[in-house]
């Protein structure tokens, strides 16, 4: 099991805990998205099968919990899988 399977069924397991924001951007590359643009601290995310950006922004070091529980909405509602 590599570091991204550990850290994605960290994050199946209790989707509210806190998360380095650069392991959240290594998980969405994982996953097929891309950084698509910055404008301030927002970050815009697109993957090819999703109909709408993600958009995240850091809080300090750490990932927002409510945006990553958007990303996992999203990743089950498309149903991609772990890249790599």
């Amino acid at each position: 099991m590599t570091q991204l399977d550990k850290l994605f069924t960290r994050l199946l397991a209790n989707p509210r805990q806190s998360i380095a924001f650069r392991e959240f951007e290594r998980l969405l590359t994982a996953f097929g998205f891309t950084h698509v643009r910055t404008k301030g601290s927002h970050q815009s995310w697109h993957h090819p099968a999703a109909p709408r950006p993600l958009i995240i922004q850091p809080r300090g070091k750490e990932a927002k919990p409510y945006q990553v529980q958007q990303f996992l909405d999203m990743i089950e509602e498309l149903g991609l899988k772990l890249d790599e």
